[in-house]
C-alpha cells in the first residue's frame, strides 16, 4: 500500500506510475503479439482483420476499464480518509454491480458481432475472420472485468506493482500460446483469440485471489459483502461517468476505423500496425495520468489541496520530458517499427504507416497534457469535465477526419492530422477550466 498524501509528489507519482507503465507495456505486448503473429505468419488480410476487430474489442473493454477506474477514485478517497469499513463495502457493492453488467455485455456483443462489423464497413474478404476473432474475445470479457477490477482495488490503496506481475505472466502465456496455436494448428485469427482469452483468464483469477486474500485492509468479511445502496449511488456516479468517458474515446476511434476501412486492406493493415506503435509510445504519459488521478483523489480525501497544485506543476514538467523522448524515438525508427508487424515486401503498407507515425509522434505532448487533465478532474471528482474534454477531443478528431480525408489529394492523411487537432482543442479547454476552478 502507498499513502500519497506525504513525501515528494514527483517521486511518489513516478514510482507509483512505473509499475503501471510496465504492466501496460506487457498489456500492449500481448495485444501486439496477436498482430505480429498473424501479420508475419498468416498475412496482411489477417492483420487487417485483427486490426478492424481491435477497435470494437477496445470499445467494450474500455467500458469495463472505465467502470473500474471510476470506482478506484471512490476507493482511493475512502483509503485517503482512513475509512476502511466503507472502503470494503464499496468494493463489494461495485463488484456485484459490475459483474452483472459484464455478463450482460458479453452475451449481447457475441450476438451482434457481425452486424456491428458490417456497420463499420469491414471488407467482405475479412468479415468472417473478424467475426470469429471478436466472438471469442467477447466471450472472455468476464476475465477483462476481473483483472481490471482487482487491479483498480489494488491501485486505490497504493499497490501498483502486483497487477504488473500478473500482466507479465499473461504476456508470457499469450506469446507462447500464439506461436504454438498459429504455427501448429494453422487456424489463423481464431488461434490468437483463444490464446488471448486463456492468458487473460489465468492472470485475472490469480490477481483477484491475491487482492482479496493477501491484503488485510481490503479483505472483506462476510457481513461486509453487501450491496449498499447509499454507496452504490456514489460508485454509480463515478464509474458510469468514467465508463462513458472511456467509451466515448473508443467510440470515436471506432468511427475513425470505419473511415480507415473505406481506404482498403493496405491502409487498414498500416493503421493497425502504426496504431500499436503509437499507443505504446504514449503509454508513459497515459499511466502517469492514471497515477496522477490516484494522487489527486487521495489528497482530496485528506484535504491537501495545496499539495494537489504542487503535483500539477510536477506533472507538466514530467510529461514534457516523457513526450520529447517518445517523439524522438518514433520519428527516428518508424520504418523499423513497421517492419516488426509486416514483411519488408509490403512496401505500401509500410509507407502508409510511416506517414501516420511522422504526423502523430510530433504531437505526443498534446495527448500527454490531455491525460493529465483527465487524471486531475477524475481525481477531484469532476468527471463531467473529463467527459466534456473527451467529447471535444473525439468530436474534433472524427469530424475533421471525415472532412479532410474527403479531399482526394489529402485522402487518408487527413485522418492522421485530425488526431492532434482534437488533442490541441481539448487541451486548451482543459487549461481554461483548470485555471478558472483551481481554488477548491
Amino acid at each position: 500500500m502507498k499513502d500519497m498524501t506525504k513525501g515528494n509528489p514527483t517521486k511518489i507519482i513516478l514510482f507509483f506510475a512505473f509499475p503501471m507503465l510496465l504492466g501496460n507495456i506487457f498489456q500492449q505486448l500481448y495485444n501486439m503479439v496477436d498482430s505480429i503473429v498473424v501479420g508475419k505468419f498468416v498475412g496482411k488480410e489477417a492483420l487487417a482483420a485483427v486490426g478492424s476487430s481491435f477497435m470494437l474489442m477496445n470499445f467494450f473493454s474500455a467500458i469495463i476499464i472505465g467502470l473500474c477506474m471510476g470506482t478506484s477514485v471512490v476507493l482511493s478517497q475512502y483509503f485517503g480518509a482512513g475509512d476502511y469499513t466503507k472502503l470494503r463495502k464499496s468494493i463489494s457493492t461495485a463488484f456485484i454491480f459490475m459483474l452483472l453488467l459484464t455478463i450482460i455485455m458479453s452475451l449481447t456483443t457475441i450476438i451482434f458481432t457481425k452486424p456491428m462489423l458490417i456497420i463499420m464497413k469491414t471488407p467482405k474478404e475479412i468479415l468472417n475472420s473478424s467475426t470469429n476473432y471478436l466472438q471469442i474475445i467477447f466471450g472472455g470479457l468476464i476475465f477483462t472485468f476481473l483483472f481490471n477490477f482487482s487491479s483498480a482495488v489494488l491501485r486505490s490503496v497504493g499497490d501498483s506493482k502486483t497487477p504488473l506481475y500478473f500482466l507479465i505472466l499473461a504476456s508470457i502465456i499469450n506469446i507462447i500460446l500464439d506461436l504454438l496455436f498459429v504455427i501448429n494448428f494453422n487456424m489463423g485469427v481464431i488461434d490468437v483469440a483463444i490464446a488471448t482469452v486463456i492468458a487473460q483468464g489465468v492472470s485475472s483469477l490469480l490477481c483477484l485471489v491475491y487482492a482479496f486474500i493477501k491484503l488485510p485492509v481490503i479483505r472483506i468479511k462476510a457481513k461486509e459483502f453487501v450491496f449498499d445502496r447509499a454507496l452504490f449511488s456514489m460508485i454509480k456516479k463515478y464509474s458510469l461517468l468514467t465508463a462513458l468517458q472511456q467509451s466515448i474515446m473508443t467510440f470515436g476511434m471506432v468511427c475513425v476505423q470505419g473511415l480507415v476501412n473505406s481506404f482498403g486492406t493496405d491502409t487498414m493493415a498500416a493503421f493497425t500496425a502504426a496504431g500499436k506503435v503509437d499507443s505504446l509510445a504514449y503509454l508513459p504519459v497515459q499511466d502517469f495520468g492514471n497515477a496522477f488521478a490516484t494522487y489527486v483523489a487521495q489528497n482530496k480525501g485528506a484535504g491537501n489541496f495545496e499539495r494537489i497544485k504542487i503535483g500539477v506543476k510536477s506533472a507538466v514538467r514530467t510529461i514534457i520530458v516523457f513526450c520529447i523522448i517518445s517523439s524522438t524515438v518514433i520519428l527516428l525508427s518508424s520504418k523499423h517499427l513497421m517492419q516488426i508487424f509486416v514483411s519488408s515486401n509490403e512496401v505500401k503498407v509500410i509507407h502508409i504507416g510511416i506517414q501516420y507515425l511522422s504526423v502523430i509522434s510530433v504531437f505526443y505532448v498534446l495527448i500527454g497534457f490531455l491525460f493529465m487533465f483527465y487524471g486531475y478532474f477524475r481525481g477531484m471528482g469532476n468527471l463531467k469535465t473529463s467527459i466534456v474534454l473527451t467529447i471535444v477531443s473525439l468530436g474534433t478528431r472524427v469530424s475533421m477526419a471525415y472532412f479532410l480525408s474527403s479531399f482526394p489529394k489529402i485522402a487518408e492523411k487527413g485522418i492522421w492530422w485530425s488526431i492532434p487537432l482534437g488533442w490541441a482543442l481539448a487541451d486548451m479547454l482543459g487549461l481554461y477550466i483548470y485555471k478558472r476552478n483551481s481554488h477548491p
